[in-house]
């Protein structure tokens, strides 16, 4: 509402310049000094002739301004942020908007703005920034005060230096009965990766906010539940504001999500940032392989190559040369070839290898049954074996009919068991479901495949055990080419040719040979990513997805997800190829995800969305107390008194009681007109003037 009042005012518009107007008061004092030295008659006289003269120089003139006054703006912010959805913060903010709004809608010559601030993602509680939008449309001159509805935690408060806002009052509304407390656990730091066979530690403490402590001796101590992938929980007292170290062994490799939750406290606001979860991902330090030759053949030099490649691959590499039976008694240092180290491989330092692979090895006496018996034992014990045979794998000095025979999953049949024929190796329905193969097959609508022939393969008899993944043709049938098996706790492959070399030179159009034994090699070793059985769960901008593989054929089926709260829904899977299907759900809970098919079970960590909002969650008054005292406004507890009165008042008065909050009159106004009078115009001063200096020569005449 504006309405217009008439201000009247003295004003003074000279004739002269203020320098000469002052000379010549100057002039006129000397003059009137002198006549009252020589005590002239007339100087009484004189003295109102230079005074009339002065004033009508002066140019005075009676003003009266037509005002229009404009209504003062008050400015509420209300805070919508996450941390507001806390207990009864919400309908108390909501309350106490309500009211005021129509408490303003009273209070005359006064306008109400109303803001909200949002919640910002990763970015905290950005109050002040909402506030210096909104100021930019109301100038300062008619900011009569700012109210803000928020728990407190403003997480872009400015440094205090003197009065903010131009003047007008910062009233904070807590939704509270008064200063809140709450426990909180911090990460301080924390691995993201942990070397498999040893401990990572996570730095982290547990802080009581808003507690009063006195010295260490009281600081007291809390229970901390640590939980690791569905594992039995862990429980340790942690001191209470101290740092704590948490060791955590990686027995695996691949993401390991570790929940850490402190005991809730007593009166606390929410339990919610009382855990913590950090994910670390188990790798293997270096792969050490072993590989073992025999006499040298066209497709040594690739397994060499392949393996060197590997950055993670420590390889050694022997091929036998010198059999025992050509030992003679020339000396050691005189020999170009030295005897193959048996004993320090195959029974020192067997189990330091994560992988064994013998390309076209022939037992010719070099390895007795004792140390073939150690590396059958080896693998059921959780090691690799991995064969590529030829010829020899048929003959008499084959490691078929050895101790080692009892872990291959096939034997060659007895006679005919070379076959030199040209062949195109191809995936199994098995292989295309296996993550060994998976993907390998080239995709050819019609006429010959795209992968390389071969032309020499080894026949196998009688059951064959574990998985074939590659096979070849074989009269009206298809013979196994690529075997894998589980022995024990350890793996087995068996790759019955040795012509996969001729892929890596190109021949007939070449093949996926390096992808291939990278593969078989990484299965072997138990690498999580090529598991025949897995189920993946993943967390992504507030998205579940899980992919589940298997090699099982039939309907991808469904899982069952349990969110941090304990409830349980199901989710149907979408088939995405052969042995791998996916779906995917909203997940907007911060915390551990679970998933399971009935048989694996899968865990995904779910970070807040606004690390910044959930850190600490007390209402409180003590981050903005600063700039509510430099504002000259107040703190008022929203609970259970609700919001307090409005009131008016002036500049420098009280802006806030226990009950009411405080709106300045800021009077700014628009100037609408202007009416001059002048008090001396010439036709009254010129007259006047000669008037005063007549009498002021008769006077002296006299």
């Amino acid at each position: 509402m504006r309405f217009e009042q008439a201000i009247a005012a003295l004003r003074f518009d000279p004739v002269l310049p203020g320098w000469l107007l002052a000379g010549l008061g100057g002039l006129c004092a000397v003059a009137l000094a002198v006549a009252l030295w020589r005590r002239a008659r007339g100087t009484g006289w004189r003295f109102l002739a230079f005074a009339v003269l002065l004033l009508w120089l002066g140019g005075p003139r009676l003003v009266e301004e037509t005002r229009e006054t404009l209504p003062d703006i008050g400015l509420l912010v209300v805070d919508e942020s996450a941390s507001m959805g806390l207990g009864a913060r919400a309908g108390l903010a909501a309350a106490a908007r309500t009211k005021i709004e129509a408490a303003a809608r009273e209070l005359p010559d006064f306008e109400l703005r109303t803001v909200v601030v949002p919640e910002e993602g990763s970015e905290g509680t950005l109050l002040f920034a909402a506030i210096e939008r909104a100021l930019a449309d109301i100038p300062r001159a008619r900011l009569a005060g700012i109210l803000a509805v928020s728990d407190g935690q403003a997480h872009d408060a400015p440094a205090v230096n003197g009065p903010p806002f131009g003047g007008a009052p910062l009233h904070l509304l807590v939704p509270a009965r008064g200063e809140e407390v709450d426990r909180r656990v911090r990460i301080i730091a924390a691995p993201g990766f942990g070397i498999v066979g040893r401990t990572a530690t996570i730095r982290m403490t547990v802080e009581d906010l808003g507690v009063a402590r006195n010295g260490l001796a009281i600081f007291g101590s809390a229970r901390l539940t640590i939980r690791r992938d569905g594992e039995a929980p862990v429980v340790e007292n942690v001191p209470i504001g101290l740092e704590h170290q948490v060791d955590i062994p990686i027995t695996r490799g691949g993401p390991s999500v570790i929940e850490l939750e402190a005991e809730p406290l007593p009166g606390e606001v929410s339990t919610v940032n009382n855990k913590a979860i950090v994910v670390i991902n188990g790798v293997r330090d270096r792969l050490r392989v072993l590989l073992v030759s025999g006499e040298p053949h066209a497709g040594e030099r690739t397994w060499r190559r392949l393996l060197k490649a590997d950055p993670v691959v420590d390889l050694v590499h022997f091929t036998i040369l010198r059999p025992p039976e050509k030992d003679d008694t020339t000396p050691s240092n005189e020999m170009a070839l030295i005897p193959f180290p048996t004993r320090e491989l195959f029974q020192v330092k067997l189990r330091e290898f994560d992988l064994v692979i013998f390309d076209r090895f022939q037992n010719r006496s070099v390895l007795p049954p004792v140390y073939l018996r150690n590396i059958a034992d080896y693998v059921r014990a959780g090691g690799a074996l991995l064969m590529s045979v030829g010829p020899e794998f048929t003959g008499a000095t084959s490691l078929a009919p050895s101790p080692l025979g009892s872990v291959l999953p096939a034997r060659p049949i007895p006679l005919g068991a070379v076959v030199n024929e040209a062949f195109r190796p191809g995936v199994t329905a098995l292989g295309e479901r296996h993550p060994v193969t998976a993907g390998l097959a080239p995709a050819v609508a019609s006429g010959p495949p795209g992968w390389g022939q071969w032309y020499r393969r080894i026949a196998v008899g009688g059951e064959v055990g574990g998985s074939v993944l590659m096979d070849a043709p074989e009269g009206a049938g298809r013979a196994p080419l690529l075997v894998v098996d589980h022995v024990g706790q350890g793996r087995v492959a068996l790759l019955l040719s040795d012509q996969i070399w001729l892929w890596s030179r190109g021949h007939d159009g070449g093949g996926p040979q390096a992808e291939l034994l990278r593969r078989v090699a990484h299965w072997l070793m138990k690498e999580p990513e090529l598991e025949e059985r897995a189920l993946v769960a993943r967390l992504e901008k507030g998205q579940l997805t899980v992919e589940r593989r298997g090699i099982e054929d039939g309907p991808p089926g469904e899982v069952v997800v349990t969110d941090p709260a304990g409830a349980k829904a199901t989710l149907a899977l979408t088939p995405l190829r052969p042995g791998q299907a996916r779906g995917a759900m909203p997940a907007a809970l911060a915390g551990v995800w679970q998933v399971t098919d009935g048989t694996l079970n899968a865990f995904a960590a779910g970070e807040s969305a606004n690390p910044l909002e959930f850190a600490d969650l007390r209402a409180t008054a003590s981050v903005l107390a600063p700039l509510v005292r430099a504002s000259g406004g107040s703190v008022h507890w929203l609970d259970p008194a609700g919001a307090p009165a409005l009131r008016r008042t002036e500049p420098g008065r009280e802006s806030s009681g226990s009950a009411w909050i405080g709106l300045q009159r800021r009077h700014d106004h628009l100037v609408s007109g202007v009416a001059a009078t002048p008090l001396l115009p010439a036709w009254l001063a010129l007259p006047l003037i000669l008037g005063l200096a007549l009498l002021a020569w008769r006077r002296e005449g006299t």
